[in-house]
């Protein structure tokens, strides 16, 4: 069976196809784990009269349908992928702020267990390690 079109993809969530909408997904695509400020850049250079607002719009509308993943690691912008069919956690590098996507330990979620669940049915680990990128180490030696 063959992956559903993005326009399939957004009618199945429930939302309405439009140009704003299929550029941010486009520039996601070529862009895992941009900031809203590369997203609009990217979308405006493809789509040059796309709003700004509309690409809020649509960040914020994709990512309540789950066709989008929003992170933010501490101290740093949100960011946005659309890898979101698994539990996949993420490294961040201290210098540059560059993210990477690193796989759940055992490969389903939760990949972590809780040592209290605390009544709560746990359906997601979130983990992010720090560490410094091999660009960053190699410029600092």
């Amino acid at each position: 069976m063959s992956e559903p079109s993005t326009a399939e993809l957004l009618r199945g969530a429930g939302l309405r196809v439009t140009q704003p909408r299929l550029a941010v997904l486009d520039a996601l695509e070529q862009h895992p784990h941009a900031d809203t400020a590369t997203v609009i850049d990217v979308v405006r250079a493809n789509v040059a009269d796309v709003s700004h607002q509309a690409v809020y719009d649509g960040l914020a509308a994709l990512t309540a349908a789950g066709i989008v993943r929003r992170i933010q690691p501490t101290g740093h912008a949100a960011r946005y992928e659309r890898r979101i069919d698994d539990n996949h956690h993420h490294v961040v590098c201290r210098s540059c702020g560059a993210i990477a996507d690193v796989d759940c330990a055992v490969g389903s979620a939760p990949c972590l267990v809780a040592s209290h669940d605390h009544g709560f049915t746990i359906d997601e680990a979130e983990v992010v390690y720090w560490g410094t990128c091999a660009q960053c180490v190699a410029t600092s030696a």
